[in-house]
């Protein structure tokens, strides 16, 4: 008998296993499989680890949720990076590029993309998610559809490349074909030391839909050491989380 419930639940595990692969969530390879210090967050994702070479989906609906948001994305590049480089596309560039290295990014190591517009910027995210020499591509766009955003996720499956889509829009986000959701606002900071002045970033990070995973809100502050989530609060979200796909 307690053999044939250990078959049954290896069972269950390796069709698991076979669903997460068909849906683009392929264990890391061995190189990709490290710990990028998102620590309780990471219950929160298949695999138990931040999905890589897959497409993630950031929303913003004013220019603080903008500007915390590229910090954010910024701080997972710097994680992801390694000795790749990053592609960045925008229409509108936020970014100050010296300010990427206090979230451990080289901004040598950032090629940034200024796109006339929204269909040459997907073009050029497109093209850069194919390039395997790259270790992430980020692209600042207002409009996705679903079809678009398939075909962003069809070109990491081969790469290995992780994509970051950063909308800013003021429009109901539609159903995409991105396996994440996210929504970053900002967290008053506190300088650490009992005296007045600006601390490190504080960021209240809302995980709104994760494919095969728990959707969940933390509250996560950036150090000089990278990420540090000093609060989890799964399934409490501010915004109702879209269904996920």
């Amino acid at each position: 008998m307690e053999q044939a419930i250990i078959n049954k639940a290896e069972q269950v595990q390796k069709l698991q296993k076979e669903i997460l692969e068909l849906q683009g969530f392929r264990p890391p390879l061995e190189h990709e499989w490290r710990d990028i210090g998102l620590g309780l967050m990471n219950e929160a994702f298949p695999n138990k680890v931040f999905p890589v070479a897959t497409v993630h989906e950031f929303v913003s609906t004013s220019a603080e949720e903008v500007a915390v948001t590229c910090g954010f994305i910024s701080g997972l590049v710097g994680a992801l990076m390694n000795n790749g480089a990053c592609l960045w596309v925008t229409t509108k560039r936020r970014v100050f590029a010296p300010g990427l290295k206090a979230f451990g990014v080289k901004p040598d190591q950032v090629v940034f993309a200024d796109a006339s517009g929204n269909k040459e910027a997907l073009w050029m995210m497109e093209e850069g998610l194919k390039c395997n020499t790259l270790a992430s591509v980020v692209g600042e766009i207002s409009e996705l559809s679903f079809t678009e955003s398939r075909r962003l996720q069809l070109a990491v499956e081969d790469s290995r490349v992780t994509g970051f889509i950063h909308r800013h829009t003021q429009k109901p986000v539609a159903h995409i074909a991105c396996v994440s959701r996210w929504r970053i606002k900002p967290v008053e900071s506190s300088s650490g030391c009992g005296m007045p002045g600006v601390g490190m970033p504080s960021w209240n990070v809302e995980l709104q839909k994760i494919r095969n995973g728990k959707p969940g809100a933390w509250i996560v502050n950036w150090s000089p050491n990278g990420f540090r989530v000093t609060r989890a609060d799964i399934g409490r979200l501010s915004v109702p989380a879209a269904k996920t796909g």
